[in-house]
């Protein structure tokens, strides 16, 4: 694994930033909905309201977030681009984004109608972007920087995952409309590939660069960036195997296979809260608490799983609030910090021949005396939901409050943030009208 990064292969600015934009839009609309409905969603993962909002947040905010933030770092810190970036990043963002609104429409209104529709709209989305991530990691193989072959292994796996939980998806919205049966089992499988696969994956692979880049930690270890990914992807597919086989020991093994899983997330969590921890700048910034809160969180599904399977009762809701918005929105809300930021710094300097003072720093971009104030939000949300999980009638509409203030507060830094680079792109324009000679303009 390599710290250097490969900025040449940086995209267009479009290519990412339209899906990182969406990403705390539609948690604005999860919180909103949580506001309306109020304890209804909280009570069951099975209600109308709860299906809805689980897909505005995995769909509209994690899907987003994930496939902008990947045609980012993919080819920055690989050499290797996505196939055709500004048509797929184009298409993905139109199909994704009206997608998952048809899709909770469809949850919450019940016309059977606009199952297919979401469906053709999502599958389409989610498929054009697998095709083409493959496509591109085949294509430009050959480009490939060196030390890269960890992050790459990691993110075919989180392809591969997410065609899998495309076309599961699929197959139930099928299922919704009345097509076909709907089955539980099946949207089990659903939820086990979109989140531990393709989410769980992908941040792995992410963080296998992101964190000792960002963060300044030392490197993972390499029978962790080597096999920690392989091993979950085959424990995924024993998984589900599994569940279609008939054996007297089939719950045994399920067991088993669930208990790997749990323990190789956990190793992945104690690692990097370890590296976190010990990182060699001692002062935390709002990036590094994002993180630790995702540990913390990846961590406490441990727990709720086994009370889970001991029969105490039902924690479905708690563990989706555990790692949908505890694990994986707090990752990706802290690489926010750090991804647009040095988006907006490279394009705007990655064309000057002379230095020019009016180029903002990266940290100036958004300062982290300003993105601190968005994390408080954040955790309440985060407590409050999880409190919600367990009681909804007194915490619901807390939570709810909370989590739209925590994506209106991140909505205005990345807005101050925007606001700042067309400033000094005008600057910049300004200062080089200045020092180019009459003949070279």
């Amino acid at each position: 694994m390599q710290r250097a990064l490969s900025l040449n292969s940086s995209p267009d600015i479009g290519v990412p930033l339209r899906l990182l934009l969406s990403a705390p839009v539609f948690v604005l609309l999860a919180a909103l909905l949580l506001l309306w409905e109020g304890p209804t969603a909280m009570v069951s993962r099975w209600t109308a309201p709860t299906l809805a909002l689980t897909h505005l947040l995995t769909l509209g905010a994690l899907a987003s977030a994930m496939a902008g933030a990947m045609m980012q770092i993919l080819p920055v810190a690989t050499g290797i681009n996505v196939y055709a970036p500004r048509t797929t990043s184009t298409a993905v963002h139109s199909l994704l984004s009206s997608g998952t609104l048809v899709l909770a429409a469809g949850f919450l209104s019940g016309q059977a109608w606009l199952f297919p529709l979401a469906g053709g709209l999502l599958g389409g989305a989610l498929l054009w972007l697998a095709v083409a991530c493959a496509g591109g990691l085949w294509h430009y193989r050959k480009q490939s920087t060196k030390g890269s072959i960890e992050i790459l292994a990691a993110t075919r796996f989180a392809i591969m995952a997410l065609t899998v939980t495309a076309t599961i998806g699929i197959i139930l919205a099928a299922g919704w409309a009345g097509w076909l049966p709907l089955s539980r089992l099946l949207t089990d499988m659903h939820a086990a590939w979109g989140l531990l696969g393709w989410v769980g994956l992908l941040i792995i692979g992410m963080a296998y660069q992101v964190i000792p880049i960002f963060q300044v930690t030392e490197l993972y270890p390499k029978t962790v960036t080597r096999w920690l990914a392989p091993t979950l992807f085959v424990l995924l597919v024993a998984f589900t195997v599994n569940r279609y086989l008939t054996s007297s020991i089939q719950w045994e093994i399920g067991r088993a296979i669930a208990l790997l899983l749990l323990g190789g997330f956990l190793v992945f969590a104690a690692i990097t809260f370890q590296l976190l921890w010990t990182r060699k700048r001692p002062e935390a910034d709002t990036t590094t608490l994002f993180w630790r809160t995702a540990m913390v969180s990846l961590a406490g599904c441990a727990p709720v799983w086994l009370l889970q399977i001991s029969g105490a009762g039902d924690f479905t809701v708690t563990l989706g609030v555990l790692f949908i918005v505890g694990f994986a929105w707090s990752a990706i809300n802290g690489m926010l910090y750090k991804i647009i930021p040095f988006l907006l710094w490279y394009h705007l300097q990655k064309d000057l021949t002379i230095a020019l003072r009016v180029v903002p720093k990266v940290k100036e971009i958004i300062p982290d005396a300003i993105a601190i104030r968005q994390f408080w939000p954040h955790l309440v949300a985060l407590l409050l939901l999880v409190a919600a999980s367990f009681k909804p009638m007194p915490f619901t509409h807390a939570s709810a409050l909370a989590l739209a203030v925590s994506a209106l507060w991140l909505l205005w830094n990345i807005a101050y943030a925007l606001r700042l680079f067309k400033l000094a792109k005008r600057e910049i324009a300004q200062a080089l009208a200045t020092t180019t000679p009459p003949w070279q303009r």
